[in-house]
């Protein structure tokens, strides 16, 4: 099992392995220290090869997982539960997202990043609206070829992203600072 992306919430550290080997599933551990982890969902998700995830806790505690598949269908999946994170709902996002991360803006708007390969590779931000399960891309990052793996932070009313890429050649890194329009709501 490959750990991906450890997020900590109220003390505790979540974070969602997957299967290298044929079987291709997730499995979802915590951990007290963030150094022992142990399972707390042994089969989280397994279809379409699933892979890489992002994890997010909503004010009310609610755990958000975006989720990476390879296989058919490829499309990435939103998944929601209420603590103790034993029981998941699953969404479909129709679009294929790879090293996917996402993050919660002070207003409450959640942005989720990664690869976009429709039309062409590309890292991108999107906005994820978690009630609806629906991902909608609105900027294409200076990217191309082989491009991913964002990471997003909030600092200072910028969102700052930083991503490699190999559209200018060689594969280098980028960081980006984007400034956000507000809210419409």
């Amino acid at each position: 099992m490959w750990l991906w992306r450890t997020t900590w919430h109220r003390g505790t550290a979540y974070t969602i392995g997957y299967d290298t080997t044929a079987e291709k599933f997730i499995r979802l551990y915590r951990s007290p220290d963030g150094s022992k982890f142990e399972t707390l969902v042994e089969n989280l998700f397994d279809a379409g090869s699933p892979n890489e995830t992002s994890l997010l806790f909503e004010a009310d505690d609610t755990c958000l997982c975006l989720l990476r598949r390879d296989g058919k269908p490829n499309t990435a999946q939103l998944g929601t539960a209420q603590p103790p994170y034993t029981t998941w709902t699953w969404k479909d996002l129709g679009a294929h997202l790879g090293g996917p991360h996402m993050i919660r803006l002070p207003d409450g708007r959640i942005v989720a990043a990664g690869r976009m390969v429709d039309g062409g590779a590309r890292t991108s931000l999107g906005w994820l609206d978690s009630k609806s399960g629906t991902l909608s891309e609105f900027l294409k990052l200076p990217s191309g070829g082989d491009t991913s793996y964002p990471g997003l932070v909030w600092h200072s009313g910028l969102l700052w992203v930083s991503y490699y890429s190999s559209h200018e050649g060689k594969t280098s890194i980028y960081l980006a600072k984007v400034k956000l329009l507000p809210s419409n709501h």
